[in-house]
């Protein structure tokens, strides 16, 4: 394999997060890497990079291959350029260039012996430089950069001045261009738009001919480019063959074969507890004592109940019915004021109308404008002219990025009984009816006694969707609402909106 991992163990504190797990790799194979939020995932990843030492086990590397791992976190040169910085990626092949020059200098008064080794030295860094890429990395940048979203406008910007999300992208753009023999991929599609994420999609499956071990919340990505999945849960690792829609198929029929044997196991356990109890006392006592003692052995061996992922059925407090037209959109205009004088035009004289039942998408790349459009038709942002108005009984339920609404000091049921009981104050929750919606939103028991401000950023949008979900809106408008939640978590809030959707008048 190229690269290999043998039992790998790693705790935090007293939870273990991988116990003994295994996993190889070979030359140019795809796999993605799934599991909810906090499973081990980043930390397995960081181990197979050298970047955290695992408690045991090893990690071996093939012999002159090369790993190159997307940090969350990249360190970059505040003081170099953006193309600068991507460029940096070529070091080993400018180096090789130099010698190569030095070469050619020194070739000018050698003879007999020292000009042979010069020769052989020439060739040596010619097959070297073309493994690195040549003479055409100034096509390979731009390429790069630009399917990442970038424009030429912005290679001249330091590093310094860039947005985190920009910093994350020119992280992916130099990893790319280092070409290494894997990539071990981190959440790549995090800072990336639309196109941007489908031309990585392409350059993984027609440019790149390395390895890939890929942690990805993008199911469209794993579908189209891994031809293995490996889940990470509770503290294994389970190899499934395929796409992500072959290992969604496969999961679940290991599932029902799990939940089966543990409910036949768990059958077969009352009966012999009925014996025991029937028979301990009377003639049949000694053989009940004996019955015991091999049931206690037997549950040394219990199987696991299987963690289940069933289908989305809550009764859900009923929305009021709006108006026919949900919000209209008049010769709406916005634009804003550039660094060198110019302006940015996000929207002119856009014409819309949202009708009742009706779903919108709003797309486009990073910066254009769509939650500034979000914004000024909900009325938080005033537009430039036009008008953007809302219909009659419209109540809005807005998802942001930020939650600063939420208070800290709540337990994730407490939370949401909170919310309904201000939405909905005539279709109040009670404990077990909150708890059941935290359930519904793969908030286990002891989870949903956790208090909000200790979550970590995706528990905490997947409880604030849960609230939101089911707070009696009839419009709900989403800003980027699967951005901290994992595959289980985005497919759970899928369920619920066509629920809503189903139970709506």
């Amino acid at each position: 394999p190229l690269l290999a991992a043998v039992n790998i163990r790693h705790t935090f504190g007293q939870r273990i997060v991988l116990d003994g797990v295994s996993i190889s790799i070979e030359p140019g194979e795809r796999v993605g890497m799934v599991g909810r939020n906090g499973c081990g995932k980043s930390t397995l990843m960081k181990i197979l990079a050298g970047i955290v030492s695992a408690d045991g086990g090893t990690v071996g590397l093939q012999r002159g291959s090369r790993a190159g791992y997307l940090h969350q976190d990249p360190k970059l040169d505040p003081d170099e350029t953006l193309r600068g910085q991507a460029e940096s990626a070529f070091r080993d092949l400018h180096e090789a260039h130099r010698q190569l020059e030095q070469v050619f200098h020194d070739m000018g008064s050698a003879e007999g012996a020292e000009l042979d080794r010069l020769l052989k030295q020439q060739e040596r860094l010619e097959r070297q430089i073309e493994a690195l890429g040549g003479y055409s990395i100034d096509h390979k940048i731009d390429q790069v950069l630009h399917g990442l979203g970038f424009t030429d406008a912005q290679f001249g910007v330091k590093v310094s001045g860039l947005s985190g999300g920009q910093k994350g992208r020119l992280a992916l753009a130099q990893l790319l261009l280092e070409n290494p023999d894997i990539l071990l991929l981190d959440e790549p599609t995090n800072h990336l738009d639309l196109d941007g994420r489908l031309w990585l999609e392409n350059f993984l499956k027609e440019e790149f001919r390395g390895a890939v071990l890929m942690v990805s919340h993008d199911r469209y990505l794993l579908d189209n480019v891994v031809t293995r999945i490996v889940e990470v849960e509770q503290a294994r690792l389970i190899d499934y063959p395929g796409n992500y829609e072959a290992f969604r198929e496969i999961r679940a029929q290991r599932r029902l074969t799990m939940l089966r044997a543990y409910e036949n196991q768990q059958t077969q356990f009352k009966k012999e507890e009925a014996y025991i109890r029937r028979y301990k006392a009377g003639q049949r006592a000694k053989q009940a004592r004996g019955r015991a003692t091999k049931l206690e052995r037997a549950k040394e061996g219990t199987l696991e109940r299987p963690i289940e992922l069933d289908s989305f059925r809550l009764k859900l407090p009923k929305a009021p019915m709006s108006g026919e037209v949900v919000a209209s959109v008049r010769s709406l205009t916005k634009q804003y004021a550039l660094e060198d004088g110019k302006q940015k035009v996000l929207f002119k004289d856009l014409e819309l109308a949202i009708m009742r039942g009706e779903r919108w998408g709003i797309i486009g790349p990073n910066g254009a404008g769509k939650s500034t459009l979000v914004r000024c038709i909900l009325g938080e942002q005033a537009a430039d002219s036009g008008t953007a108005k809302l219909g009659s009984s419209v109540r809005v339920g807005h998802y942001k990025q930020t939650h600063e609404h939420v208070d800290p000091d709540l337990s994730v049921y407490e939370y949401l009984q909170r919310v309904i009981l201000k939405e909905a104050p005539d279709q109040p929750m009670s404990e077990q009816q909150a708890r059941n919606l935290a359930g519904a939103f793969l908030f286990s028991g002891e989870e949903q006694e956790r208090q909000m401000g200790v979550l970590s950023g995706g528990e905490r949008s997947r409880a604030v969707l849960a609230g939101l979900v089911a707070s009696a809106k009839n419009v709900l408008v989403l800003d980027e609402p699967t951005n901290h939640l994992d595959i289980p978590s985005a497919e759970r809030l899928e369920d619920s909106l066509v629920s809503r959707l189903t139970n709506a008048d």
